[in-house]
């Protein structure tokens, strides 16, 4: 039986992933929505930028409860890693709630000692922006060494 604690992603760290995801988009010049959620999908901590549109509130939150509930990044694929063509992720995402999952890129899972924690969403750039400051959350908090 293992008796090592659960790891749980704490407030703090939630606020150094948002740090750091902020200062990416900023960089990329994107106003951008971030949501960081638990590893149950339950925000922890939002913020929509100035000049961030109203549609990636929703988006952004989607996206960090589906990279959590699936742990693996968000995109055209299925929650075992098949790839999904357009009609299948519609059907999923309908079928789901697009509250609740969705496969956009932009979602990362938020990892600790191999255990997923949280996930992160991004929305407001590209996809591949999306991403690029979803990654640059995930690392802040890697490279502090605790979640």
């Amino acid at each position: 039986m293992d008796t090592t604690p659960a790891r749980r992603l704490t407030q703090a760290g939630a606020e150094r992933i948002m740090a750091a995801a902020l200062a990416k988009a900023r960089e990329l010049g994107r106003a951008m929505s971030v949501a960081i959620v638990d590893e149950g999908g339950h925000l922890l901590l939002f913020t929509r930028m100035e000049q961030g549109k109203a549609h990636t509130v929703t988006i952004a939150q989607a996206k960090a409860r589906t990279a959590a509930s699936n742990r693996m990044p968000t995109g055209k694929v299925g929650s075992t890693g098949h790839p999904l063509d357009d009609t299948a992720a519609l059907a999923i995402t309908l079928a789901a709630g697009p509250d609740r999952f969705t496969t956009l890129p932009g979602g990362l899972p938020i990892l600790a000692d191999g255990h997923c924690v949280g996930g992160i969403g991004v929305s407001g750039g590209t996809g591949a922006e999306d991403v690029e400051v979803a990654q640059a959350g995930v690392a802040a908090l890697a490279a502090a060494g605790r979640p």
